[in-house]
């Protein structure tokens, strides 16, 4: 198998589904001739035209209100917002049109045929406008599923995977992972399943979980832990919404210890979720109190980004903790 970066890998499955299907569109902000900020859509309007990838102006609630109306028409757009922290002015069009159009409409009409792509997180020196995760505001939505890959073979695979799900995704790309994230990445057409966490390292002492870029980092702080004898099982929660609660569970039945760790901030972080359910299905086999390895409750800092970011000795020292209590 060939060896690419993920951005490379986001731009084979829109290669790939566009070739597949007439009815795919790619559109954004700069995504035409210029291949988009971070140029995953380069060369796609060279090969299929300026009817089928093309520029937008720069309106995100646009962006997203013209996707619903081509998806509700049949279309399968992909629509690229071109940094996460750009998608709230689209939020009322994703929770209040895209989420509920099937369920108000009595399933006359969807627009599960959409998907929508947007770079997140830290690690670029980006600031507060360029460097939030934004996963947890959408994951209190019932109507739409959230993907976050963590490399370039699961990014392939669970972006295809979006694209013909019958759901709309909301499918959130680690930005700082685009270029520095390499793997083989099969040149043929795959799909990963959406809704599935996956165990990417089984252990006997502690489960620790997170997603995204925080895998790599995770991988980092268990590294280190097993080094000092303890074994670590490792989870790679892959969808947000639905969530695996039941691979989650299933571990922390196992190990008694849980680990987790997201960029956004702590408080309404998305692991507040995880950990609330382990608690209620898991009570009674927990050996310590689940731990959180967060970024922290203040706007997302520049010079200080290091110092925000939760860091492979953040969640070390979490570990250690866990499994001395």
């Amino acid at each position: 198998m060939p060896t690419i970066n993920m951005l490379q890998a986001i731009n084979q499955a829109l290669d790939t589904a566009m070739a597949e299907d007439d009815k795919v569109l790619c559109f954004g902000e700069d995504v035409g001739g210029f291949g988009g900020v971070f140029r995953a859509t380069s060369h796609l309007q060279e090969k299929y035209g300026r009817a089928r990838c093309f520029n937008t102006p720069l309106v995100e609630q646009g962006i997203v209100g013209f996707a619903n109306g081509l998806a509700a028409q049949g279309s399968v757009p992909v629509a690229e917002i071109q940094f996460a922290d750009y998608i709230f002015p689209a939020f009322d069009q994703i929770v209040n049109e895209t989420a509920k159009f099937r369920y108000r409409s009595g399933d006359l009409f969807n627009v599960g045929g959409l998907t929508i792509r947007a770079p997140y997180g830290g690690g670029i020196s980006g600031g507060l406008y360029h460097s939030q995760s934004p996963e947890a505001y959408f994951a209190h939505t019932p109507g739409i599923k959230i993907v976050v890959p963590r490399n370039p073979y699961e990014a392939k695979g669970l972006l295809l995977a979006a694209i013909r799900d019958p759901d709309p995704v909301l499918f959130f790309e680690p930005k700082r992972l685009y270029r520095a994230a390499i793997g083989e990445v099969p040149e043929e057409d795959y799909q990963l399943p959406i809704g599935e966490a996956e165990v990417t390292k089984e252990g006997a002492d502690i489960t620790v979980l997170g997603w995204g870029a925080q895998m790599e980092v995770i991988d980092k702080a268990v590294e280190a832990a097993e080094k000092e004898g303890i074994s670590c099982e490792v989870i790679d929660l892959r969808t947000i919404l639905p969530w695996d609660e039941d691979t989650v569970v299933e571990s922390v039945l196992k190990t008694g210890r849980l680990v987790i760790t997201h960029e956004a901030p702590r408080t309404g972080g998305f692991a507040g979720e995880v950990s609330a359910t382990v608690q209620e299905r898991c009570f009674l086999y927990l050996e310590s109190p689940i731990q959180r390895v967060t970024g922290m409750d203040t706007p997302f800092p520049l010079t200080l980004e290091k110092e925000y970011l939760p860091d492979h000795l953040k969640i070390l020292e979490a570990i250690r903790a866990s499994v001395a209590y």
